[in-house]
This record gives structure tokens, sequence and C-alpha cells, in this order.
């Protein structure tokens, strides 16, 4: 029985496998977190819109009927192709044919320090920590006597204007000035600063230039400050130095860089300067046509010679692909020789009601756009238990003002 093995549970690897766990291949899937996790809403779990159940389902959960397919709890250390061969922290596995699927994690651009003063928002455990800082500091202004530092704790700052920056910085605004504001008696929460940065002319830059426009102004009027053309120059302990000016800020988030996760240390390969594996036309990698690297780990062009941006669309896309060539080489027929992406579209959410839908021959905005973004987050969603739980969340939210999973958990 031909053997393949899947490194990754995210939505590359995730999709490759459901793909191929209803065949007679023997196929074993390996990560080191025991769930999927959704990541487009992790956010929301950030700033205690819900919970991390809600948009994470055990792995095992998903394959539990699928006979042929294995669950391993484990993380890859190296590969040996010419062995077919992989080895992890605890074992060695041979494969027939093998899938790169690690995704990727935050990218510094080289000044690593920044993350000891500013947390990045990439997995559970960021985001409950994330969420345990926001909440603290209304905790620590509500009983602060001394008025001077009360400016500095009730700011934020937020680095970097993509989908994360923007919709982080929305939802912080929502909280703060809508979500808490009679929670509190000493304090006003609506007094809170919230500030997006981006380097670039404009956020949301891979959206058309009007709906990039459109989100400045709907975060302007959430009470967002939102400055553009604006390079982090430096971070530390509540200190964020830019190339306009220095901003002093308890709570500071990056948002900014992702780089793929370093496949270069486990095989031989060539990457670009984000560490992404420049891969064949059938997104195998030279040499060896049966190792496969997809979704953010991977370098693929679109038809425009551009890289493909690291969403989830394009993931799925991917591992839909790869799971069609591994099932024609196996059953020896004529597999496809090139991927090709097909756009399924740009969102993005701002705020409890307003959000962004770029299909480049069709935009969406405000209300409607957030509904559509709605209904697409929830259908994508692994599980019906967790589809519900987010529809419930919402809707309560969305009628009421509140946040339910404003728990501080960290113990500290």
């Amino acid at each position: 029985m031909n053997k393949i093995i899947i490194v990754g549970a995210g939505f590359a690897g995730l999709q490759t496998a459901k793909k191929l766990a209803n065949s007679s291949f023997d196929l074993t899937i390996i990560d080191k977190n025991n769930y999927h996790l959704f990541q487009p809403l992790l956010y929301q779990v950030a700033t205690a819109g819900l919970s991390p159940a809600d948009i994470a389902l055990p792995i095992r959960n998903i394959f539990r009927s699928k006979k042929n397919c294995k669950v391993i709890l484990d993380e890859l250390i190296g590969i040996k192709p010419q062995l077919n061969q992989i080895i992890t922290k605890n074992n060695t596995y041979f494969y027939d044919f093998l899938v790169i699927a690690t995704g990727s994690e935050p990218s510094y651009f080289g000044f690593d320090q920044w993350k000891n003063f500013s947390p990045s928002l990439k997995n559970i455990k960021d985001a409950t920590s994330i969420r345990a800082k926001i909440l603290k500091v209304f905790e620590r202004a509500e009983r602060v006597e001394n008025k001077n530092g009360l400016d500095k704790l009730m700011k934020f700052v937020l680095i970097g204007g993509g989908p994360t920056g923007v919709e982080m910085a929305g939802a912080i605004a929502e909280l703060s000035k809508k979500v808490l504001t009679k929670e509190f008696t000493t304090i006003d929460t609506r007094t809170a600063k919230i500030i997006l940065l981006e380097a670039g002319p404009n956020i949301l830059s891979t959206a058309s230039h009007s709906l990039s426009i459109y989100a400045k102004k709907t975060l302007e009027k959430l009470g967002v400050e939102v400055k553009c053309n604006t390079a982090v120059q430096n971070i530390s302990e509540g200190l964020v130095k830019t190339n306009a000016e220095t901003i002093e800020a308890e709570t500071i988030i990056w948002c900014a860089g992702v780089k793929a996760s370093p496949v270069k240390s486990w095989i031989n390969v060539k990457t670009d300067e984000m560490g992404r594996v420049l891969v064949n036309e059938d997104l195998s990698i030279s040499d060896y046509s049966n190792i496969f690297i997809i979704g953010d780990a991977s370098y693929v062009k679109n038809k425009n010679g551009k890289p493909l941006p690291g969403l989830a669309p394009v993931a799925k896309q991917e591992g839909n692909f790869v799971a069609e060539v591994i099932k024609k080489n196996i059953h020896n027929a004529k597999p496809p020789k090139k991927f090709y992406y097909k756009n399924r579209g740009y969102l993005a959410t701002i705020g409890r009601s307003d959000a962004i839908v770029d299909f480049g021959w069709f935009t969406l905005k405000g209300r409607i756009g957030w509904v559509f973004w709605s209904i697409i987050h929830i259908y994508f969603l692994i599980g019906f238990r967790n589809r519900l739980m987010v529809f419930i969340n919402w809707l309560w939210s969305y009628l009421t003002f509140s946040k339910g999973a404003r728990l501080i958990t960290d113990g500290k």
C-alpha cells in the first residue's frame, strides 16, 4: 500500500488529507498540535469575541471515521529524501509521497528582540495571552491613582496594516468604546487610544484602492488613528520609535510580517527571502517529484508573475491540486502538470458590522459586506458545533454589544 505523509494540518494539509482520506492509501497526518486552527478568526479570540474552542477542532475528530488515516502528534525535524524518510522528535517514518504544509510564523524582519515587547498573533497561546494583556490594561487603569500614566496605559499600538492589523484595531476599538463602557466605574474606557501603523501608503494594500480608503475611513469613524507611511525603526518596553515620532504605549501588538516555516533546515531547497520554497509548477520540489510543499511554506506565482498571498483559499486549492497529482501518480494516470489559482476574493472585517469583500470584478462593503464575510467564515469552519457556537456568539454580540469570552486565564 502506498504511504502518504502529510506534515501540518492547517488549511493546505487538511484539504489534502480530506481529499485522500477516502482512498485505499496509507495516510499519516503529523502535526505538533492536536487541533486544526481556523486562523482567520484568531483575532476574535485575542479580542474576547470568541473562545479558542470555537475556532479549533481536534484533528482526530475530523478523521475519526477514516480507517486509512492515522494522526500523529509530533514535530518534524528533518527529511532524508534519498531514503524517502522523515525524522520527527519521537520517531522516523518512511513515505512514498510527502506533503509539507507547515505554514508560516511571525517575522520581525531581522529584529527578533522586538518580539519581547510586541507579541504577534499566530496561535491560540498568542491569542489568549494578548486577550489577557488587553483586558488587564483596563483592570489596571481602574485602580490607578496617579492619572499621569493613564494615557500610556490606555494606548494600544498595532503594527501592520494588513487584514490582521485592521481587524484587531477595529475589534479593540469596539471593545473599548462600546462593549466595556458600562462595566467600569472609575475610568471611561472610551478614552482608549488605538493607533494602527502601516509602513506603506495604504492599509490592506492587496485590496483595491477604493476599498483600502473605505477601510481607513471606517476605522477612523470607530476612533482608530491610522498612520500610513510610518515605518517602525525600533521597539522597546512600552515604546515604539517610527520614522516620524516615538509613541509611548502599554500594549504593542505585532501584525506586520510572516516568514515560512523553516523548511530549509529540514531539506536542501531554494527559498526566497521569506523562506518560501521555490517549487515546480506541480508544487513538487526540484530533484524529488514525490515531495510537495504547499500553503504558506511555498513560493507560487500567479498569472501576473507575483507570489500568491498566504490566504486560506490559496492553501485549500493547492491541497486539492496535490491530492489529485498524488492520486493520478499512484494509479499510473496522467497527473495535472501545473497549478492554477482561481481568485476567490479578498475579505476583511472592520468592527462589529462592517467589512470589505473584493473579487476584482465585484466588490462589497459596509453591512452587506459584513454579512457576506460572516456567512463565508461560518461556512468554512470545521465542525457543526463550531459553526453553531460562532453564529450564536456573533448574533449575541451584535444584538447586545457584549463579548462573552472576556476571561483572563494566564494566572499572572
